[in-house]
């Protein structure tokens, strides 16, 4: 039962882990898409997107271009220039990504106003062409996408025109596109005269990195193509976009031939390529005529990599690349028909991953050895982050199975903690339940020296307590078996508990005697006076008890022990199918021999000299010099005292001495303490004809 629930207790701990990943994994915080994007990133940046040729070129606002012809912005017509230069080029079309929201201040009108000219003068000049009239006239005879800018709040000044048709599949799009309130738009004039306007905006993420671009945005109620989608469908010269949707949000969309998968809320996942010489041409060289070849049929972004102007954005790959960059990169990709997706059931993907990996973790977790637990899911998360790449790698999915990895690190972590917990938890119950068995101070020993566990055993000096019932056969003809354990049980529980205080070692149960050794399995110095000790406690509790049972009209025997110390040799007998943790040697026996003694000389602790010359404290009389039974040599005995006897000392010595008075001063004795067994004992030695203090015991 304590198994069991020490289980059930590990197995909710990882049943709570495991929700709590699942949460987090589906609520995605911020914290974990950070996560999630720096494992695309580090994707990219093994694996890049190979660069090849296609018919995207930036026509870039460099440095080197704004030295030799001067700081943006630049004349309208100047810009007119550089839209006929590539109109003659080939150019499928023209995209800018530069915003024309104000009036050219370089225009004729606008620059002598405030000069204090004469009116005639001024009104001539003022009939000059109007820049902003000029590059208008450029881009209506060219294939030219202009940008606008979203804003969170309503601009003021209508939406941008909008030159294109929509056919959207149900549920509507809108919900779900980037949304924006307004836009700064372009000059009506240039709007009137491009045949495609775009949103130049692109969403960082929180570490302003730009992994994604939009193609359709929300604008108000209404959808609006971005830069990218409009220099597709105009290089195309398609009139719609087709838009496919689904519950999650927006699946597909079509522009003219090319058919985009993008996420739910209609962005193209970038996959960059290292930055690439040919991708970009100096505007210079496109004013001066010295562009390279290569602009027939393609898309001409206009754009600027200058630091000073500002159009820097992060990258996936590391470092900072122009934005106009992300435009051209975007539209290779689809060009060249290289998508990133990150399909819907992805997040699907990784948390039945999460799930399955999680319960197989905590599964070894809790069944293996931690090593071989440990190695299998290290080789599980291996697997998962191999699948991760390859998915990457060969599919171009982006699947992100590095945190559902992180998930089985908690998972494990949390199961191993829970198995070691349930584990020591099991170790102390069977501690404490091994203990009922077997002494508190060797199960300790062996658990925390679990090499001792082997047969033999080595020599020791130890101390030893034996005690025994007088008239238990009797009590058991009398009475009740049941009633008979019942106070055998307690009686014996107050007796070990006693042995335990003192740090004895429980030797073994005989019935009703039992056995108890001091310094053993573990030295202890005092371990005479220990035995001593505790030998003394049994004695009064015993007393206690019997007198209590009395008192109830129970009849209960009388407590013996014998105490002595020696040296033994200690350790495990028995053989390989089961140990015996005890004690051999002749003090053992020896010790044996004293607690019965008890009966013979009257009585209820007999200790050796040994114990004796160990407690000089404890006031003794003398027993005797002791032939027990089956040895050859005698053993000097005592009895120890609450308080000395210098009656009986007295008495003693003569007894000692050989002296005749011996035998009428133990009947003095006698007569005074008639309840006295020891007196008692000698006063019928000295009747009977023996003297001295020596005897011999025929009997146990």
């Amino acid at each position: 039962m304590h198994k069991r629930r020490g289980r059930l207790s590990s197995w909710l701990s990882c049943g709570v882990a495991l929700l709590l990943c699942m949460a987090l994994l589906v609520l995605a915080p911020l914290p974990l898409q950070k996560l999630h994007n720096a494992v695309f990133d580090q994707f990219q940046r093994w694996q890049p997107r190979v660069y090849n040729e296609a018919p995207v070129r930036i026509i870039d606002l460099d440095e080197a271009s704004l030295a030799r012809l001067g700081q943006w912005p630049w004349p309208r017509t100047r810009v007119a220039e550089l839209v006929d230069k590539l109109r003659e080029a080939g150019t499928a079309a023209i995209v800018f990504d530069v915003l024309f929201a104000e009036p050219d201040r370089t225009s004729p009108a606008l620059l002598l106003q405030d000069q204090g000219l004469d009116d005639a003068l001024l009104s001539q000049l003022q009939a000059l062409p109007d820049h902003d009239s000029q590059l208008a006239t450029a881009l209506a005879s060219s294939n030219v996408v202009l940008g606008f800018a979203t804003e969170r709040h309503a601009a003021g000044n209508g939406l941008p025109l909008g030159r294109y048709g929509l056919v959207a599949s149900e549920p509507s799009p809108l919900p779900f596109l980037p949304h924006y309130a307004g836009a700064v738009r372009a000059l009506p004039i240039l709007e009137q005269a491009a045949v495609g306007n775009g949103a130049l905006t692109f969403e960082p993420d929180t570490d302003g990195v730009v992994r994604k671009v939009p193609l359709l945005v929300a604008l108000g109620d209404e959808a609006r193509p971005s830069l990218v989608a409009e220099a597709l469908r105009v290089a195309q010269r398609s009139p719609l976009y087709r838009v496919y949707t689904g519950e999650a949000g927006v699946e597909r969309i079509d522009i003219g031939r090319v058919q985009i998968p993008t996420n739910r809320r209609g962005e193209l996942w970038v996959h960059f390529s290292v930055p690439q010489a040919a991708r970009s041409i100096p505007a210079w060289q496109v004013l001066s005529g010295q562009a390279p070849a290569g602009l027939q049929g393609s898309i001409a972004l206009i754009g600027t990599s200058a630091q000073g102007l500002q159009d820097l954005r992060f990258s996936p790959l590391g470092g900072i690349i122009p934005g106009v960059e992300v435009h051209a990169q975007a539209l290779e990709q689809v060009l060249s028909g290289d998508y990133l997706q990150r399909p819907g059931w992805a997040r699907a993907v990784e948390a039945l991953a999460l799930v399955l990996g999680g319960l197989l973790v905590c599964v070894l977790a809790l069944r293996l050895r931690a090593l071989l637990a440990a190695g299998v899911t290290l080789l599980l998360i291996a697997l998962f982050n191999g699948l991760g790449w390859h998915a990457f790698s060969e599919q171009r999915l982006l699947l992100d199975l590095f945190t559902p990895s992180l998930g089985l690190v908690l998972l494990y972590s949390v199961a191993s903690i829970s198995h070691h917990v349930a584990s020591e938890r099991e170790q102390r119950w069977v501690r404490e339940a091994f203990s009922r068995y077997v002494s508190p101070n060797l199960v300790k020993h062996l658990v925390d020296n679990p090499g001792q566990l082997t047969l033999g055993g080595q020599r020791q000096v130890c101390s030893f307590v034996f005690t025994d019932l007088t008239g238990f056969t009797e009590m058991m003809e009398r009475q009740s078996p049941e009633a008979v354990v019942s106070l055998l049980n307690d009686y014996l529980e107050q007796v070990i508990g006693i042995a335990f205080r003192h740090d004895g070692t429980l030797d073994r149960i005989v019935g009703d005697a039992v056995a108890i050794m001091f310094s053993a399995p573990l030295p202890q110095a005092d371990h005479a006076q220990r035995a001593l000790n505790c030998a003394l406690e049994i004695d009064r509790f015993a007393q206690g008890y019997v007198a209590q049972l009395q008192a109830a009209g129970i009849a209960f025997g009388q407590t013996r022990i014998g105490v002595h110390s020696g040296e033994v040799v200690v350790g495990n007998f028995g053989g390989s199918t089961i140990f015996d943790y005890r004690a051999l040697g002749d003090p053992v026996n020896t010790t044996s021999r004293l607690e019965s003694l008890n009966q013979h000389v009257g009585t209820r602790v007999c200790v050796s000299a040994t114990i004796a010359r160990s407690n000089p404290q404890v006031p003794m009389r003398g027993v005797g010099k002791v032939q027990l039974k089956g040895k050859s040599a005698a053993v000097e005995v005592f009895e120890p005292l609450e308080a000395l006897d210098d009656a009986y000392d007295a008495a003693y010595l003569l007894l000692m001495a050989n002296d005749p008075g011996a035998l009428a001063a133990f009947a003095v004795l006698h007569e005074q303490r008639p309840e006295d067994g020891l007196v008692r004992f000698h006063w019928q030695r000295l009747q009977a004809g023996e003297q001295g203090d020596a005897f011999v015991m025929s009997r146990k």
